[in-house]
């Protein structure tokens, strides 16, 4: 089994959005780009995602991911020893952005987006600002020619579009799916600020679910049709 049954309290665990994110790096990333790529991942976690779309693709370039959880980190690399991964998937345990920028055509990342009023969370690592996307846009600003995120319908989706729109991007494709509230967005401290966003018209869900997207943004230059008003329109929906 791929997924880690570790306390959740010590490495992130929700099967659907790892799948999900999986599903989108191999669909917008792996399955588009050249078999000698380079790709640098930011926040690995125990690995899963990105195991098994290797798995399922003929990708032969490598994936350099950066990981700060060090249990997650240790069961990450064992995973990919395991699958005899090696060649194509190292996983660094160390913060990314102390790291020297590595050079790489694709950036992706499943980035912490909960948005509350401070990191003391269940998992404090999973905290991504007021809005959810600090750290989103702090991955933006390295300037990537493509950039693979998970972007959430509660955190300020229209924003993080309007500032990657001002860091030169476009959206050239996404994929959507809707999610129930789980372990770590369920927390009071997190329902509540979702809610104060929701009011002010930066947060889109319903009681029970919200949604997911793996949106893959393009440098300008590069990008051959802008989908980002279309995808506005989707994520804001419910």
């Amino acid at each position: 089994m791929l997924t880690s049954p570790q306390a959740l309290n010590h490495i992130f665990f929700c099967p659907e959005e790892s799948n999900f994110y999986s599903h989108c790096v191999e669909t917008l990333v792996l399955n588009n780009c050249s078999n000698s790529e380079s790709i640098i991942e930011f926040g690995s976690g125990d690995g899963s995602p990105v195991i098994q779309s290797l798995l399922r693709t003929n990708f032969n370039g490598i994936v350099h991911g950066f990981e700060l959880n060090n249990l997650a980190c240790q069961e990450a690399n064992s995973k990919v020893e395991a699958y005899e991964l090696s060649d194509k998937y190292k996983i660094d345990n160390r913060c990314f952005f102390d790291a020297t920028k590595p050079q790489a055509k694709y950036l992706i990342s499943n980035p912490p987006y909960l948005p509350a009023l401070d990191n003391k969370l269940l998992q404090p690592l999973l905290h991504g600002g007021l809005e959810g996307i600090t750290i989103t846009q702090k991955l933006l600003t390295l300037n990537y020619e493509n950039v693979l995120v998970m972007v959430s319908s509660y955190s300020n989706p229209v924003g993080l579009i309007n500032y990657a729109i001002a860091q030169g991007y476009s959206v050239s494709n996404f994929m959507i799916s809707p999610l129930k509230f789980g372990y770590y967005s369920s927390e009071q401290k997190v329902k509540n600020r979702i809610q104060e966003l929701q009011k002010d018209n930066r947060a889109f869900c319903s009681e029970n679910i919200y949604l997911l997207a793996g949106v893959l943004f393009t440098k300008k230059r590069s990008c051959k049709v802008d989908l980002s008003t279309e995808f506005s329109q989707l994520i804001t929906c419910l």
